[in-house]
């Protein structure tokens, strides 16, 4: 079984420079670390997207056997999509003072107009873990895909999210043929694949 032996003690931070601050922040981390053959590093620099920790929400209905997509434009995949609205599992970054679990059911209601009947923690996972500290905190929903429908999303945020309900079956077959190609919705959708008919 592969073991991952340095835990964070194995590295010593020599310093955190803030690079820019808006909607999200960077900043610059040089650190050494312990090496494999033994010894410490030299001295390595990394620039970090700070983006904090999200929840992911698989909206599930194990009734109809269906599932709860929202569409809505993300601008970061104008450059490398065919179209920069995406569909997408419910999600929502965790603000101070917040619950994982409190902003599941906050964003549920904001993004897809429904309410989870149970929810259910799955796991949590690293988004891109090369550049970015960004967390997800996944989990499933257990829903009545019927109260799922039209348009929704806080205007204070700009936010313009269309509902859709399909078969689980359609949307693990548009993971397959890369119609839904962002991370933590493959991720969602592949576990459902999964463990479908242990849900209910």
């Amino acid at each position: 079984m592969a073991k991952v032996n340095f835990t964070s003690k194995d590295v010593e931070i020599i310093s955190k420079k803030p690079l820019y601050q808006g909607f999200f922040s960077m900043e610059a981390y040089t650190f050494k670390h312990k090496l494999f053959a033994g010894g410490w590093s030299e001295p390595v620099t990394r620039e970090v997207f700070e983006r904090g920790e999200a929840v992911v929400v698989l909206p599930y209905d194990p009734v109809t056997d269906s599932v709860v997509l929202i569409e809505q434009i993300r601008i970061p995949a104008y450059q490398s999509s065919t179209s920069p609205w995406l569909l997408e599992l419910v999600a929502g970054m965790i603000d101070k003072g917040y619950s994982a679990e409190e902003v599941a059911h906050k964003e549920l209601m904001e993004e897809a107009g429904v309410t989870a009947e149970k929810l259910t923690r799955v796991n949590s996972y690293l988004a891109s873990p090369g550049g970015t500290t960004e967390r997800f905190h996944f989990y499933w929903a257990k829903v009545d895909a019927s109260q799922a429908k039209g348009i929704h999303g806080l205007d204070t945020e700009n936010e313009d999210i269309r509902v859709h309900v399909v078969s689980r079956e359609l949307a693990y077959q548009q993971v397959v043929n890369g119609e839904i190609d962002n991370a933590s919705t493959v991720i969602g959708l592949q576990w459902l694949q999964l463990n479908y008919q242990s849900l209910n």
